[in-house]
C-alpha cells in the first residue's frame, strides 16, 4: 500500500489521494457519491470518467472544473458547485 499522505479538501474535509489520481477517484475511493448539484434534475456524480458527459463538474479553487479529468493535488480546495436558479 502506498503512504496517503497527499490529501485536498472536498466542501472542507480532508480527502487522502495517491498519486496520478483524479478528484474523481480520490473521492469515489473515500465514498463520496454525490458530488452536489448537477445539471438537469440528476445530482452531479462520477459517471462517464472520460469527461464526455459533464456530469462531475465541480468547483476547483473557484473554477468548474470535470473531476474526473482534474489531477488531485495537495491542498486543493474542491467543492460542490451551487445550484442554478432557472
Amino acid at each position: 500500500m502506498t503512504d496517503r499522505s497527499e490529501s485536498f479538501f472536498w466542501n472542507g474535509q480532508r480527502i487522502s489521494f495517491e498519486p496520478a489520481d483524479t478528484i474523481a477517484a480520490a473521492l469515489e475511493r473515500a465514498g463520496v457519491t454525490d458530488f452536489g448539484a448537477g445539471q438537469g434534475p440528476c445530482n452531479a456524480r462520477y459517471f462517464c470518467g472520460i469527461g464526455a458527459c459533464q456530469a462531475c463538474v465541480v468547483s476547483v479553487g473557484g473554477t468548474p472544473a470535470e473531476a474526473c479529468l482534474t489531477p488531485a493535488q495537495a491542498g486543493q480546495q474542491v467543492r460542490t458547485l451551487k445550484p442554478v436558479r432557472q
